[in-house]
């Protein structure tokens, strides 16, 4: 005579584990979770720059005009950079933008330079 649990196993009808799918989905929902944490973490913490124009004051130095959008009430630091005609660097400058009450300022700095340059430009900016 069969028992019901032999009739069970051969009929496929055994108990499923279920703690291991459980610890599974649990571990991808706080990876999930820590992922999108990081990803918003350091959007907050980014700094958008845009170049507005350059202009040449004579052969010593460039008048560089540009926007940060960035972290409202931080201070953020630019690295401007001022290029001949081959792209070479002929100035370059570190610029300090105190924290302000609006989210983007405008700003206008002159780079000496060793050479005359042809075009002048904001190479990166970061929260300080």
């Amino acid at each position: 005579m069969t028992t019901a649990q032999e009739l069970d196993e051969r009929y496929g009808r055994t108990r499923r584990r279920r703690t291991p799918w459980i610890i599974g989905g649990a571990v991808a929902l706080l990876l999930v979770g820590a992922f999108g944490w990081m990803t918003v973490a350091q959007s907050m913490s980014s700094v958008d720059a845009d170049d507005l124009g350059f202009t040449l004051v004579d052969e010593h130095s460039v008048d560089v005009s540009f926007q940060v959008t960035g972290v409202q009430g931080k201070a953020v630091v630019c690295a401007l950079e001022a290029l001949d005609e081959e792209f070479g660097v002929v100035g370059w400058k570190i610029v300090e933008i105190e924290a302000g009450d609006s989210h983007s300022q405008a700003r206008s700095v002159t780079i000496p330079t060793v050479a005359e340059a042809t075009t002048g430009l904001v190479n990166a900016c970061w929260v300080a």
